[in-house]
């Protein structure tokens, strides 16, 4: 009933907001994704997972599929350049121009400071000011969340090698779920860690 009661208010808040703002803010991703966040309060726990065909198939044919929401534009930016891609960590991962545009505008208009999903929302602070990070296992809010796991169970797991492999122990990572009841570490099972921190 509560939540109920909020969400309603929220709303009228928000159409009072955008009434003032003119008919131009309707139109704001933004404000597009603060009406799902609204509804559905399940979905800004993680990540917005990703909806892009041409991102899932590209990115996804080499590695996870990152969402753009676990990175800012910044890296975005930095990450998804003709040159950039020349050398992708090691591997050519160039792409025609139309596609390249296609994924850089949708990882850059879905980065973390453009999401109302909890964990981007997270890292867009974490990320506001310093240096452009350009790798997600970089980020201090991953490495902090990711401390307590003993090496063994990931780089020394042959089922797991690195926490780049999100999906490997996140059984819903492609649905933009991160919670700790969702990780089944391989060869692991019982291992409680994450329900144990202060």
């Amino acid at each position: 009933m509560m939540h109920r009661k909020w969400k309603i208010s929220a709303l009228l808040a928000l159409v009072l907001v955008m009434g003032c703002a003119g008919a131009g803010a309707a139109e704001s991703s933004l404000s597009d994704n603060f009406l799902l966040w609204l509804f559905d309060f399940q979905r800004t726990n993680g990540v917005k997972p990703v909806t892009d065909k041409h991102y899932q198939e590209e990115c996804g044919a080499c590695h996870f599929a990152y969402q753009p929401g676990l990175l800012p534009a910044k890296s975005w930016e930095a990450l998804l350049t003709d040159q950039a891609l020349r050398d992708h960590f090691g591997v050519n991962a160039q792409l025609d121009d139309e596609t390249l545009k296609d994924i850089r505008d949708y990882a850059i208009s879905n980065s973390a400071e453009k999401s109302w999903y909890k964990r981007s929302r997270k890292i867009a602070a974490a990320t506001e000011h310093g240096p452009t990070p350009l790798r997600i296992t970089g980020l201090r809010y991953i490495v902090r969340t990711h401390h307590d796991i003993p090496e063994k169970m990931i780089t020394g797991n042959k089922d797991v090698k690195s926490l780049s492999f999100c999906d490997k122990c996140h059984t819903q990572a492609a649905k933009g779920i991160y919670d700790a009841d969702t990780v089944n570490i391989p060869h692991y099972p019982n291992w409680d860690g994450w329900f144990n921190k202060p």
